[in-house]
Parts: C-alpha cells; structure tokens; sequence
C-alpha cells in the first residue's frame, strides 16, 4: 500500500492486478498467464490458491497458459492449442491418458512421453532397438510408438522389449528418472528412488502394453486397433 505501481516488482504486479479483478466479483474471468512473473516456489502456492478461489467464487475461468502443469493442475477442461487450430478439448485426464494426435501425446506430461519410430506388422511393432507386441493394428511403416515414463521399467539386458544403455540418472526425490540410449532414441522412464545402476551398463526396456500409443509419423494421427 504505501508503493507506486512502478516500485512493485513483475509477480508483486500480478498479484495485485489479480486480487483488484478478483475483489469485483466479475461474471467471468480472463486470465492470459497471470502466474509467468513469479518464482517456482510462488506459482506452485498460487496454483492452489486460484483453485481454490475458483471453486469457492464458482465464477467461470478461461486461463491461458503455455505452462502444462497449470493447464492440468487448474482446468476443468482444457482445449490444447496448435498454431491457432483446436488439437483436443477434454478433459485434464483424458487428455493425458486418451491423446487425440502425436502434438497432444508429446505436449502433456512431464516428463513427456517417449517417442520411438518403427514400423507395424503381424501385431507387431518393430524398432531399431527392438519390439513388442502392440495388437491388431494393420500393417504400416514410419509409426511413432508413444508410451509415458510411469509405464516403462529397467530389465536386464536381454529381458527388454528394447535394448541400450544407461544414458543419465537423476535422482528426484521419490523417484528416480532414468534415460538409457537406444538405436531408436532415447528412452526416459521412472525407477525406485533406490535405484544405483551407473552409466553406461547394458540395460533392457519393458513397455506396459497398457501404456502404449500409436501414431503415423507423417500425419501425426493417432493409430487405433
């Protein structure tokens, strides 16, 4: 209160332009990255707090975001923007779990999804780095197999259904991130916050046949059985 706008910093202005929109009590709110100024530390609490405002007020919401996390954090509902044309309007868990093309797949979820290219034959898809059966999907080649981080594990070596070796580990905190080098690219997954593998062994890849994705290379459309 006893500041000029000009001596407020960029997240300190945020946080005032959003509580004077607030404290009308509008019919709607129009929101175009009203948390980029601010800290990480910051825009995780005020995630929560504008979530908490919106089920309280119950005041319509439209919230631009090039952030992910808010978009999935915040929404009810979420249309997924490409170069000005709608990609997919759903749901936060549809979108993740149900992706309409290889924009959607590749665009949520943090880590992103892997991408593999291959090809798709006998229900079978085929990579430099290996395969595994995917169902009955007609025969075609460049296919992109998408599959998420959580649905991947490390096997030994000749147990995978993709072969290479460890690339990096991170250690997160209740997980570990995992990439290991592959012919056909490289493949991120989550492991035991225990796990010590060093880099460079020799290491296999098992895929959840739940958790895979289709997609034609060229189109980007999804592939279904």
């Amino acid at each position: 209160l006893d500041r000029y706008p000009r001596q407020l910093s960029g997240g300190q202005r945020q946080r005032v332009a959003l509580a004077r929109a607030i404290i009308r009590r509008p019919s709607i709110f129009l929101m175009d990255e009203p948390l980029s100024n601010l800290d990480a530390k910051l825009r995780g609490h005020m995630r929560a707090e504008l979530k908490h405002m919106q089920n309280t007020l119950g005041i319509t919401t439209v919230y631009v975001t090039h952030d992910q996390i808010e978009a999935m954090t915040l929404a009810h509902r979420v249309a997924l923007m490409e170069k000005g044309r709608l990609q997919q309007l759903d749901t936060p868990a549809k979108i993740y779990n149900d992706p309409a093309n290889l924009f959607v797949a590749g665009f949520i979820g943090s880590p992103p999804m892997n991408m593999i290219g291959g090809s798709l034959s006998n229900g079978r898809f085929e990579s430099k780095a290996g395969g595994l059966v995917v169902g009955p999907f007609a025969p075609a080649e460049d296919v992109i197999l998408g599959v998420r981080p959580e649905d991947c594990t490390v096997s030994e070596a000749a147990d995978g259904d993709l072969s290479g070796r460890i690339y990096s580990v991170e250690l997160i905190g209740d997980h570990t991130l995992v990439t290991v080098a592959t012919a056909a690219g490289q493949v991120t997954l989550k492991a035991d916050k225990a796990y010590n593998r060093t880099f460079d062994d020799a290491v296999g890849v098992k895929i959840e046949s739940r958790g895979v994705y289709l997609f034609d290379e060229k189109s980007g459309a999804r592939l279904r059985a």
